[in-house]
């Protein structure tokens, strides 16, 4: 069995490198358009400076100083209180538990997937705020009307993804 975490591929658009860059501020600490660049072209994404610079405007990337006293870039000027990758179920955690307790009625494991029910009409939803949070291992969703497919990067992260997504959904 390969234990190696499957790369996301993105293909050769403006959305997906803004999606990129969104992706990358929101689970590391970037403190320059360097490095910024170099997190980029790792993934294959080649881009200028000035092409840059325009991308962390258009999704409204500021710098912001870190509790460590560090300057970041922070997407939609939200303040980034710590490193996001360090727990990055905490944020995920506040803000798909509003959905969640309402909208999830049962969730199960089966190999690398989670499996989430929903009401009727409720699962593009869910997946949508799951798919927008940074969640470690989580590599997408899949909705129907009432179900969502949660793609974990292996057998071990979706068992505990399902329980998290159980606790998260349990909290009112």
């Amino acid at each position: 069995m390969n234990d190696r975490i499957p790369a996301l591929q993105r293909p050769a658009s403006r959305t997906a490198r803004l999606s990129a860059i969104e992706q990358a501020l929101l689970t590391r600490v970037v403190t320059s358009q360097s490095q910024l660049s170099q997190i980029l072209a790792d993934q294959g994404i080649e881009v200028t400076q000035a092409t840059l610079s325009r991308d962390l405007d258009e999704i409204h990337a500021t710098k912001t100083r870190l509790a460590d006293g560090t300057v970041a870039y922070a997407v939609d000027r939200q303040r980034v209180k710590d490193h996001p990758a360090a727990n990055p179920d905490g944020k995920a955690e506040q803000q798909i538990g509003r959905v969640l307790s309402g909208l999830v009625t049962s969730v199960a494991a089966a190999r690398n997937l989670v499996v989430v029910h929903t009401p009727s009409g409720a699962a593009q939803y869910v997946a949508s705020v799951i798919d927008k949070q940074p969640v470690e291992g989580v590599l997408g969703t899949i909705a129907g009307d009432d179900t969502v497919m949660v793609i974990c990067s292996d057998d071990d992260t979706a068992g505990r993804r399902a329980q998290w997504l159980l606790d998260v959904a349990s909290k009112s």
